[in-house]
């Protein structure tokens, strides 16, 4: 079904209360293993429509965030998600206590039992006050960046049109529009402090309620970090600080003379060719069309999803004033239908949607064929993997999109891949230290901010930029506001990911095999189970980072 033609209709509290109250019933009811698996068939079944449902709303919002009945509609939610959370646990403490455990786990996984058991360490119906609160300064700080309104050449633009301008080929183009760009937040930054500083509180006094220390623990339950904790994580950036900072920063030195600067300024950072980025010029049905021809060559699989996706209308592409900044892909369970939302702005950041999040796309549409619905509960940082091996192994059909440019494209996105993940570890630690320490204020969190900028972007220069100088740059990272601790899984995938650049290097069918293979286990291993399974080896454990760093040297090398 096409996406304009999916019904919506409000899931109503009441209703959805008298069916889960009905399910844990029936569950209750259950004189075994057999009949507890039927009744939790049922369970897939509401659970899918009311995700379908909501879905849809969050979506049609989105794309218009000044449409009055879906706004409408996205404040309901955001008031009864918590209590939606609170009826889902409950249904899930009946499964997880059940005599008949053995026969349950053996059908739906130990993957999913422990994902219960963190879900119930995260969250508790006393919680649901705050939690939407949480959601209210989450919605306005989301407000504040979707309409932002900066003066450009006589027009009003918003962030994400402002991004062209930021890595445009003329220096004193992007010196300009960086300039009204941070001016912009710098017009808002009490009230991003006033927002975050209440976030901070708030999840604060969560995780208090909840009997822990602060919300560093509730944070990494509510990620689902079902296979690994703080310590992997926190030995993973001290690898990355060892090795994988002066990689990063050797690229950044390669891009400086690429440039023919002196000195590499903020105003660079995007930038790696001194007669500017790589773009595709073309429209967005041009792009989706040649997304279309790479997909119907690289596989089978591939070609059968991005048909489905392009025949239901399951991309909104074009950037729009009153659209929210930023892209995603999320799923419509209903339908299997996977959902690409994204503003395309003439960069090569368009591509990365027919990339990244096609990659995503592709696996939600091949996990939606699995009748286990929590195999598809995947945690972030396998979920990244998806998307960002994706982006290489689309590399080789770069010619369609870039012609004569492919190759610095190439160039630039390998570039790119391996600068984030200083910047993404940055990020991470950032999160631990604010929430470790939640009394810091404003001040105090900026200048923890620019500490740690010297540490994994020494390079870095703001000039005599006052905002991003201050330590500001962290408030325009939308991550930080909304998805707490959510970035280093992005940081575990690039590396991933990295692994399936060198293993094409190797041999490309190989490394297709073992990418599709993860695809399909989806959810039903753990993390590092299953990257051994594909032949992937566990980022944070020790040496792994200083094996990629050799080969990707040589691969990244651009100077032969």
């Amino acid at each position: 079904m096409k996406f304009k033609d999916m019904p919506y209709k409000r899931v109503e509290m009441d209703e959805v209360r008298r069916e889960y109250q009905q399910l844990m019933e029936e569950m209750k009811q259950a004189k075994s293993g057999e009949e507890q698996f039927e009744v939790h068939k049922k369970f897939y079944a509401l659970s899918n429509h009311v995700s379908t449902q909501m879905t849809l709303a969050h979506i049609r919002f989105d794309v218009d965030l000044t449409d009055e009945f879906y706004a409408a509609e996205h404040e309901y939610y955001d008031k009864i998600e918590p209590e939606m959370q609170h009826l889902v646990q409950e249904y899930q403490k009946l499964l997880y206590n059940s005599p008949y455990r053995d026969y349950l786990e053996e059908k739906i996984g130990k993957v999913a039992f422990r994902n219960m058991e963190l879900s119930m360490k995260a969250f508790d119906e006393k919680l649901i006050p705050l939690m939407q609160e949480e959601n209210e300064l989450k919605t306005k700080y989301n407000k504040l960046i979707a309409t932002a309104k900066i003066e450009w050449e006589g027009e009003e633009l918003n962030l994400s049109l402002m991004r062209p301008y930021l890595s445009h080929a003329d220096r004193a183009v992007r010196r300009k529009a960086w300039e009204k760009y941070s001016a912009y937040f710098e017009s808002v930054e009490e009230e991003l402090d006033s927002i975050y500083d209440q976030l901070v509180k708030n999840r604060t006094e969560q995780a208090r309620q909840m009997g822990y220390k602060n919300y560093v623990e509730l944070g990494y339950y509510r990620m689902t970090r079902n296979s690994y904790g703080q310590e992997e994580v926190e030995k993973f950036r001290d690898q990355i600080k060892k090795y994988f900072v002066p990689f990063a920063e050797k690229l950044h030195d390669r891009r400086r003379q690429r440039l023919g600067l002196e000195k590499l300024s903020y105003i660079d950072e995007q930038v790696y060719f001194a007669d500017g980025n790589p773009a595709p010029h073309m429209s967005p049905e041009e792009i989706l069309k040649a997304g279309q021809q790479m997909y119907t060559e690289m596989s089978e699989e591939t070609k059968e999803f991005f048909d489905f996706m392009m025949e239901n209308e399951l991309f909104d592409v074009l950037g729009r004033k009153t659209k929210r900044a930023g892209g995603y892909m999320t799923y419509l369970p209903d339908y299997n239908a996977p959902f690409i939302f994204a503003n395309f702005n003439g960069t090569s950041g368009d591509l990365d949607v027919i990339t990244h999040e096609c990659g995503h796309a592709f696996q939600g549409y091949i996990s939606g064929k699995d009748p286990i619905q929590e195999h598809r509960d995947i945690t972030m940082e396998t979920a990244e993997i998806h998307s960002m091996s994706m982006e290489f192994f689309a590399d080789k059909w770069m010619e369609l999109f870039f012609g004569d440019r492919a190759e610095d494209y190439r160039i630039m996105h390998g570039e790119d891949a391996a600068i984030f993940i200083p910047y993404g570890c940055m990020v991470d630690e950032f999160q631990h230290i604010v929430y470790e320490n939640p009394e810091m204020t404003p001040q105090q969190r900026k200048e923890a901010w620019s500490r740690l900028e010297k540490v994994y972007k020494p390079h870095l220069d703001y000039e005599d930029n006052k905002y991003f100088g201050g330590g500001g740059f962290w408030q325009k990272q939308q991550h930080i506001f909304n998805y707490p601790f959510y970035y280093i899984d992005y940081v575990l995938a690039q590396t991933c990911a990295f692994m399936y650049k060198i293993k094409m290097s190797e041999n490309r069918e190989e490394a297709w095999e073992s990418y599709l293979k993860l695809c399909r286990l989806s959810a039903s291993k753990f993390y590092g189970e299953m990257l051994k399974e594909v032949g992937l080896e566990v980022p944070y454990e020790d040496g792994c980072i200083q094996k990629i760093v050799e080969k990707l040297d040589v691969l990244l090398d651009t100077t032969h």
